[in-house]
């Protein structure tokens, strides 16, 4: 009998989790494991009860030509990331030395999030144009690891 490893395993339910997604762009999905077991999930989208780029009539950043990677404060959307670190908060949830999922490489203002909430290990399927991100994480002492040989 052949079983995916537990990294394939964890991957696969971020990637299911990114279909929930709202983003007209890239849709993301990131899940926290802790001991083998899901703490959390977050995918990009809209805060609660704020309108999606949909409704408003398209992506702001895309109508603007701003570049992957660059002026994340242009977008309506908390990143998958964001949303499970959130996710974890509100359900009283520690993270800490945990493992965190994610369909694509953090930005930045994600690989903070990532720092400062105690995940030590960080596997991506896909990358994303932020050096910046992979320089902070690697001062960090975190490496991204990548699904994609």
């Amino acid at each position: 009998m052949e079983r995916p490893s537990w990294d394939q395993y964890f991957m696969s339910i971020a990637k299911l989790t990114s279909e929930r997604s709202t983003c007209l762009r890239r849709k993301v999905g990131a899940v926290i494991v802790s001991d083998k077991q899901v703490v959390a999930t977050g995918y990009n989208g809209a805060p609660k009860g704020i309108a999606h780029c949909d409704e408003k009539g398209g992506c702001l950043r895309e109508k603007l030509g701003v570049p992957s990677g660059e002026r994340h404060e242009l977008c309506r959307a908390l990143h998958a990331e964001q949303n499970a670190i959130i996710q974890a908060a509100t359900s009283g949830q520690s993270i800490e030395g945990a493992t965190i999922y994610i369909t694509h490489q953090p930005c930045v203002i994600c690989a903070k999030m990532i720092i400062n909430a105690g995940i030590r290990k960080i596997i991506v399927e896909e990358g994303y144009p932020d050096e910046l991100a992979v320089e902070i994480l690697d001062e960090a002492g975190l490496k991204i690891v990548s699904m994609k040989q």
